[in-house]
């Protein structure tokens, strides 16, 4: 007997499971729950994704996502631009500025050092951190990864460049557990661990 196949719906369900932490049962009813859309609300929900795409791009100075040349962040004159907090990706970012606590800038290295997963420096934004580093307004720079192998070597990699430069070198204190991601680390405990922080 054949098999009942809908090709819409499976292409459907198949695009839904290539998203992370989507198995194929959740594939399944968000494949479904798109399908009791009206017609309005499926357009303008595949317009937001294409819109997205087509209009988000990388900040010029810090790495990141924004839908202008340069981000809100770094072209606010309020901002302390002598202190740089380096972060893996924009999720960070967007929980550091939840805490309300922290008013300067931020560089966002869209990775980790990972040589056993093929992760190499010219692979994260190294060279746009470094180039912003060759004037005499940074004064410090935070490296605020996660406390995983990938995220301490990273680190290490970062303050061994940027200490020759004479610019200070601080970690978060060790508020957020180890091998923890920050992106899930509540206000409080971002917030302290900002004000903790120790020299590298």
């Amino acid at each position: 007997m054949p098999e009942y196949v809908v090709a819409p719906l499976d292409r459907l369900v198949e695009q839904f499971e290539r998203l992370p932490g989507i198995g194929h049962k959740s594939a399944i009813r968000l494949a479904y729950y798109v399908l009791s859309m009206s017609e309005a609300e499926a357009e303008k929900f595949s317009n937001a994704i294409v819109d997205a795409h087509k209009k988000i791009r990388y900040c010029k100075v810090c790495c990141n996502l924004t839908d202008k040349e340069v981000c809100s962040i770094c072209s606010d004159d309020k901002r302390d631009k002598s202190i740089i907090c380096v972060v893996q990706d924009p999720r960070n970012v967007m929980a550091f500025e939840k805490t309300r606590e922290f008013n300067a800038t931020y560089h966002v290295l869209h990775g980790l050092l990972s040589p056993l997963n093929g992760s190499t420096p010219d692979m994260i934004h190294t060279k746009e951190l470094l180039q912003r580093l060759n004037n005499d307004e940074v004064k410090e720079v935070i490296m605020a990864m996660d406390g995983t192998v990938e995220g301490e070597a990273t680190a290490v990699y970062l303050s061994k460049l940027i200490k020759p430069l004479g610019i200070k070198v601080s970690r978060l204190a060790y508020g957020i557990p180890v091998g923890a991601d920050l992106q899930y680390a509540d206000e409080v405990t971002l917030s302290r661990s900002l004000h903790g922080r120790v020299e590298l």
